[in-house]
This record gives C-alpha cells, sequence and structure tokens, in this order.
C-alpha cells in the first residue's frame, strides 16, 4: 500500500472483486447445470471451457480470500 491509498481502499477493492468473482462463478456453476441437464449436441468444447472457467474463478476466489484473511501472529 502506498502513501495515497486510503486505508480500507485496498481491502474495499478486493472485498468488491470478490463480490464480482463470486457471481460469476454461481452463475457459470447454473449454466452448467442446465447444460448437463439437457445436453446439446456437439457443446462438449463448450461445457469443457465453461467448467475450465469456472475453475479459474474458483482459485482466484481462494486467493482474495486469503489475502483479505488477517494476519495471524506466530
Amino acid at each position: 500500500m502506498n502513501d495515497s491509498t486510503p486505508p480500507g481502499a485496498e481491502y474495499s477493492s478486493l472485498a468488491s472483486r470478490l463480490a464480482v468473482l463470486t457471481t460469476e462463478h454461481r452463475d457459470l456453476d447454473a449454466i452448467i447445470a442446465q447444460i448437463t441437464a439437457a445436453p446439446p449436441d456437439g457443446d462438449d468444447l463448450l461445457l469443457r471451457r465453461l467448467k475450465k472457467r469456472k475453475l479459474l474463478l474458483k482459485d482466484r476466489i481462494a486467493i482474495i480470500q486469503h489475502l483479505m484473511e488477517p494476519d495471524e501472529p506466530a
């Protein structure tokens, strides 16, 4: 954090990014469930791409959650 960043601004930015990623992850989960329930012919590639994107979002969500956790004393 630099001197021009107000205290808590970084946390607020992380929290808003986390909310966006969580919403996108939830939406992808619903889309994947719909496609899995009634799979269109020849859309295996689309399903694989959606699942890959969902995993990427999950990893990013975990990273942000880790960054937002307070440091524990040793």
